[in-house]
């Protein structure tokens, strides 16, 4: 069984559409709501999605890790982390897990830097390019790209990656812990399309000061 889990948050425009694009590609999608003021919730159900809902918002990563904990529960064989915002082709799902299904790793990374070309604003491109040094220099993993939401993960994988940043040091955390845990890793391309939309909902450039904070909170707590 292939789930894809959608972290959300006052979505209502762009999820029932996010929803509708990831079901021809997957078992079930699960959408976590993470606390949010608006119709959320109802428009993913109304599109196919499971929905488990966070009485506040505690962030993407305490988002993901519920999702998670729900696809390991169903029996989820496949894991996938899918953004919201309408950035991702859900399209390029079967090939995204394809190492997967053939026993070649455990985990596959989205990559918006390898053979693909992407408009991404110039400011965030070098924010995130400052972001896998640091990412090379702590984990030791040789990525080419960081903090991208696009993923998938064997359930053995998922069953050992648990997710204590609540916010968005939770993807410098899943890295960490695939070179700690010693997991077998792939990156491969995805495109990812920013939008007027994802950059107003998106992070900004200088939420990475932010991130890089929290990081360090959790490693010292």
């Amino acid at each position: 069984m292939i789930v894809a889990i959608v972290p959300a948050f006052n979505e209502t425009k762009i999820i029932g559409g996010v929803v509708a694009s990831l079901r021809p590609f997957v078992d079930k999608v699960i959408v976590v709501d993470d606390g949010s003021q608006d119709r959320t919730a109802e428009r993913a159900q109304d599109a196919g999605a499971e929905v488990l809902t966070h009485l506040i918002n505690r962030g993407q990563g305490a988002a993901l890790e519920t999702g998670r904990m729900a696809a390991i529960l169903i029996g989820a064989d496949i894991i996938i982390t899918f953004d919201a915002d309408g950035q991702f082709v859900a399209a390029e799902i079967p090939s995204l897990i394809a190492p997967i299904v053939a026993g070649e790793c455990d985990v596959v990374l989205g990559s918006r830097f390898l053979f693909k070309k992407s408009n991404i604003p110039l400011l965030r491109h070098s924010v995130l390019k400052l972001a896998i040094i640091f990412t090379r220099l702590t984990t030791r993993l040789q990525l080419t790209d960081t903090h991208n939401g696009f993923r998938a993960f064997s359930r053995a994988a998922a069953e050992r990656i648990k997710i204590t940043q609540d916010r968005m040091a939770h993807a410098s955390e899943i890295l960490e812990q695939i070179a700690t845990l010693g997991l077998k890793y792939k990156e491969l391309p995805v495109t990812v399309n920013y939008t007027d939309y994802s950059r107003a909902k998106g992070q900004k450039s200088t939420d990475f000061l932010k991130i890089l904070k929290d990081w360090f909170w959790g490693k010292l707590l």
